[in-house]
């Protein structure tokens, strides 16, 4: 499971395509097979469910993303706040 997040944050852009085209593949697939539209609709509706879903993969890394950075400089902090030559005199 690592290697799959160290590969997916070392190229986020590559997986976030990766996901749309598979979102738009299923959901034109599923939507095939359930409703009788012409093609054209079919791929329009495809398409907005596979934004749909993009929108919220990218929320999702932008909020991962704010927290990474928060513990980055939490741990920042407290590593130069525990340093052996600080001292906190009055």
């Amino acid at each position: 499971m690592e290697a799959i997040q160290s590969w997916v944050s070392n190229h986020k852009l590559a997986s976030i395509g990766a996901f749309w085209a598979t979102a738009v593949g299923g959901s034109f697939a599923y939507s095939r097979s359930r409703t009788p539209l012409k093609p054209s609709l079919r791929l329009i509706h495809a398409r907005m469910h596979a934004q749909a879903l993009t929108l919220a993969v990218l929320s999702g890394a932008a909020i991962y993303h704010y927290y990474e950075k928060q513990g980055e400089n939490a741990d920042a902090v407290s590593s130069s706040s525990s340093s052996p030559g600080f001292t906190n005199s009055a």
